[in-house]
């Protein structure tokens, strides 16, 4: 069983994704500012959708009591991602570092859109801190004791 990111979280990488896209065409300051942005982002959005974010894909039929053999396979996803949860938060670090200089650039350019942007990226960069790592190890840590 491989499991697939959830579609909400999917779909919100690619709305941002295509948000950053827009900002690096925005011109001035705050294009130079979201192309930093892109740069230090796009490796760290590979790594959460090859191992930090799928495991998230089995929570609903593990609330429902449904755990079987074939989920083990994700163990080395959430083994992974326990291993590089420095780095992650790391590379989230560097992430906002640039999305405040793209916020700085956006409002003194007058680009509002280009600041709210960088402001709900932050914010997701901390909800997958707070939120989606912590529960995609769990989901592993759960899996591991369920099938001793």
């Amino acid at each position: 069983m491989t499991p697939k990111i959830p579609r909400p979280l999917k779909l919100e990488h690619e709305e941002l994704h295509a948000e950053l896209v827009r900002a690096t065409k925005a011109g001035g300051k705050t294009a130079e500012a979201a192309k930093s942005v892109a740069k230090v982002l796009h490796n760290h959005f590979v790594k959460e959708e090859e191992f930090a974010l799928p495991p998230l894909g089995l929570l609903s039929l593990l609330a429902q009591g449904h755990v079987d053999r074939k989920m083990r396979n994700i163990l080395s996803m959430t083994d992974r991602l326990k291993t590089e949860l420095p780095d992650m938060l790391r590379e989230h670090k560097t992430v906002v570092t640039a999305l405040k200089k793209l916020m700085t650039a956006a409002r003194r350019e007058k680009k509002h859109e280009h600041a709210r942007f960088a402001e709900k990226l932050a914010l997701h960069a901390k909800t997958e801190e707070e939120v989606l790592y912590p529960t995609a190890i769990l989901i592993g840590e759960y899996i591991k004791l369920k099938l001793r």
